[in-house]
């Protein structure tokens, strides 16, 4: 799985894979900055066919070298370039320092405040100023800069590594930040990438490689990759890929609870069957075919239910009732069978003070207002003003529960009690925003259970489940409600074999 890299681990990457003598900064930055310029003539091809005029706006650190090497390339290609630099070029790191000190040969470097004025009329605007490294407000010239670009620009934007003001880590903008049409970072992606309002302010994404070999031991965040086709294939008889139960509430409420189980069936479990209470068994039985009923009025039956160990897998929350879902939770939970917590009994769950026995086969899948009930201190920590992320955020109350937590959200993170994390971010080219709509998180549920039901581990489910979720309503496309996403697994699951 891809590796998504600090700020920090980049550094020390770069600064490892230097002191090997696999590379030399020079290198690297001048790699970095060739980069930029493929990638910028294959985001707008039109710009390969006839020169333009480019803003360059180099910062004080590395970032600004790479934006000198980048402002050199475009000359080399006939463009009218314009540099501009924040603060001095006898502060710049010594690499940084040598393509200044090149770029100078053949053109001039003014000062920031005096180049913005020649952004109106440019066709290209080279972010270069801080990118990765920032961790305080802009101010000055930067921070007019940022003002400029989040105001609407003609000219096409383009950051190095983030646009200005964005934290590298959280993917919010440090008070304020620039905004891009496009962002090329190199060798990985950065957690601010994909996080919080990052894909909203970097545009478009592309990663550059810049030929770093070396792996990165520290690196403790990766990316959600397609699943294999093999991981999904059914087997044998149809107990051999589970039975999952889904607990139903009352009259009235048993809509999201059958829609987690016709997703739990769809995946691919054996058998799925709805735990009912009597108000609602005429309801149910009007609306399902493939799935099965059982009747579980209180805790009393379902701890009758569960004597049967081929029940494999719970799903608990969707449509519940928080009542009832503090009534069976602690019978669910009781033998440590494989169990997915959403909705009404993660909100069950926090009344109780997280007084449950949550265990390491649970799946815990809060949206924001769920993860801040049951977590209060990470999401203020985590938030808007916070300085947390949220895979840090996950990962603390992963380690917290003993379980692991799905943080649902275009940014969704998925952590496991012993620190790993893991990524899925729906944006980019994996954008599906008609997946915010009303049951999808149900949905997501009765997936996770589903998968769990069939054998696959906690984590494994839940990070399949994320991607299959995401996948199924990109090939619905516009118009998706949450009863096509069942109905679309077949298709994404033929694709994966195909």
């Amino acid at each position: 799985m891809t590796e998504i890299l600090t700020s920090a681990q980049m550094r020390a990457l770069e600064a490892r894979e230097i002191e090997s003598g696999r590379a030399t900064g020079r290198a690297l930055m001048e790699r970095a900055g060739r980069g930029v310029v493929a990638a910028l003539l294959a985001h707008w091809p039109a710009l390969g066919n006839q020169p333009g005029k480019a803003v360059v706006l180099c910062g004080p650190g590395n970032n600004g070298g790479d934006g000198f090497v980048v402002a050199r390339l475009l000359r080399n290609r006939g463009w009218q370039v314009a540099v501009g630099i924040l603060g001095t070029a006898e502060a710049l790191p010594p690499d940084a320092r040598a393509n200044h000190d090149l770029w100078q040969s053949m053109g001039r470097v003014a000062p920031l405040d005096a180049v913005l004025a020649d952004c109106a009329g440019a066709d290209v605007i080279i972010d270069a100023l801080f990118g990765i490294g920032l961790s305080r407000g802009l101010s000055g010239a930067a921070r007019r800069w940022a003002e400029m670009s989040a105001a609407g620009l003609a000219a096409r934007v383009l950051a190095v590594d983030l646009p200005s003001g964005l934290c590298a880590e959280r993917g919010q903008p440090i008070e304020v930040a620039a905004r891009a049409a496009l962002t090329v970072s190199f060798h990985r992606p950065k957690p601010g990438h994909y996080l919080g309002a990052g894909p909203e302010y970097c545009g478009a994404l592309e990663i550059v490689d810049i030929g770093i070999e070396a792996p990165c031991p520290e690196a403790v965040l990766r990316r959600v990759e397609r699943p294999a086709a093999a991981d999904l294939a059914k087997v044998g008889h149809k107990f051999d890929n589970g039975h999952a139960l889904v607990l139903c509430g009352g009259f009235g409420r048993s809509g999201a609870a059958r829609l987690a189980a016709r997703a739990a069936l769809r995946i691919g479990a054996g058998l799925v069957s709805l735990g009912v209470p009597g108000s609602a068994q005429m309801e149910v039985a009007a609306q399902i075919t493939a799935l099965m009923m059982q009747r579980i009025e209180g805790a009393e039956d379902l701890a009758a239910a569960l004597t049967d160990r081929r029940l494999s897998a719970l799903c608990l929350g969707p449509g519940l009732g928080v009542a009832r879902a503090a009534e069976l939770l602690p019978v669910a939970l009781a033998d440590g069978r494989g169990c997915v917590l959403d909705a009404d009994a993660l909100t069950a769950l926090a009344e109780m003070g997280l007084r449950a026995p949550l265990h390491p086969g649970c799946v815990l899948t809060p949206h924001g207002g769920e993860f801040a009930r049951l977590f209060p201190d990470l999401a203020e920590a985590s938030g808007a003003q916070g300085e947390m992320s949220k895979v840090e955020a996950t990962r603390q109350a992963a380690a917290r529960v003993g379980a692991v937590v799905l943080y649902k959200g275009p940014d969704t993170v998925i952590a496991a009690p012993d620190g790993q994390a893991f990524l899925h971010a729906v944006c980019y080219e994996r954008a599906a925003p008609w997946l915010a709509t009303a049951g999808s998180g149900d949905v997501l549920a009765g997936m996770i259970a589903g998968l769990m039901a069939r054998g696959h581990a906690p984590l494994d489910a839940a990070m399949m489940a994320a991607w299959l979720h995401a996948e199924a309503a990109r090939s619905f496309g516009p118009g998706l409600i949450a009863e096509d996403l069942p109905e679309a697994l077949p298709q994404v699951l033929a694709g994966l074999a195909g």
